[in-house]
């Protein structure tokens, strides 16, 4: 990726195609780029890499903190799903400069096929310019992430808090009432943060791509829909349940 800068640019990476750039031994001609079109391409690196936080925590957890059980299950049809939307999720993040970038992979494949390896230009990382790039984003990318690690932090929470009420069935071959945190408001709290979270991407792409709300509107549809059947079971489980908790949105629902 080429910096946020209106100066000419020499870069051997994708940038060189995203950024019009040029390399001596590229096959295809330097072209001009915009600056803004180059905010843009940043902007869905930010986002990527949110998103690349959040599914890291996620496989994180998955493996050492909710403790499944052996005998645990997912109907195909879920887990389908689960495929579709970590696969279009990313792509919906960057749908600004995704056909570039897959023009750009099938040039260097060109490339590759016509020079060989050893002709291949030289891969450049320069991590400063990278964040200082990063840096130079506007103050919605940077509001956007502070709401996307706030409903981040409370996802984990949440997530730790499942995690020992798992053990504590294995232990005792009962499943208790959740307590703590933003449990104590809403039953799905962590369906909740997950709105949060994706609320954040779109306050962090400016507001004005429309596939990044329609991701944000599945994941919010979908998890009001899950959260209200839990809340259906709580109540269903426990006579104890608390009657002031709402299903997923604090004092609406």
């Amino acid at each position: 990726m080429a910096p946020l800068a209106s100066e000419p640019l020499l870069y051997s990476t994708v940038a060189s195609h995203l950024t019009g750039g040029s390399h001596i031994f590229s096959l295809h001609k330097p072209r001009s780029t915009p600056l803004e079109y180059r905010y843009l391409v940043w902007r869905s690196v930010f986002l990527l890499l949110l998103m690349e936080v959040q599914v890291m925590r996620r496989l994180y957890e998955t493996i050492y903190v909710l403790n499944y059980s052996s005998s645990a299950r997912m109907h195909v049809f879920g887990y389908l799903t689960g495929l579709f939307f970590y696969t279009a999720a990313p792509l919906s993040l960057c749908c600004v400069c995704a056909p570039e970038v897959f023009k750009f992979a099938a040039n260097q494949l060109k490339e590759f096929i016509v020079k060989g390896k050893n002709q291949m230009p030289v891969i450049e990382f320069d991590l400063w310019g990278y964040m200082s790039s990063l840096m130079k984003l506007g103050w919605p990318s940077w509001l956007g992430a502070a709401i996307f690690i706030w409903g981040w932090i409370h996802q984990h929470r949440c997530h730790a808090i499942l995690g020992l009420l798992q053990e504590h069935k294995e232990q005792e071959g009962e499943y208790g009432i959740p307590h703590g945190d933003w449990f104590e408001i809403v039953s799905s709290p962590h369906y909740l943060a997950e709105i949060v979270i994706y609320g954040g991407l779109v306050v962090a792409s400016g507001g004005s791509d429309l596939t990044i709300w329609l991701l944000f509107g599945f994941v919010a549809s979908n998890l009001i829909f899950a959260a209200a059947e839990t809340q259906r079971w709580y109540l269903h489980k426990f006579d104890n349940y608390p009657s002031n908790r709402f299903a997923i949105i604090p004092f609406v629902y």
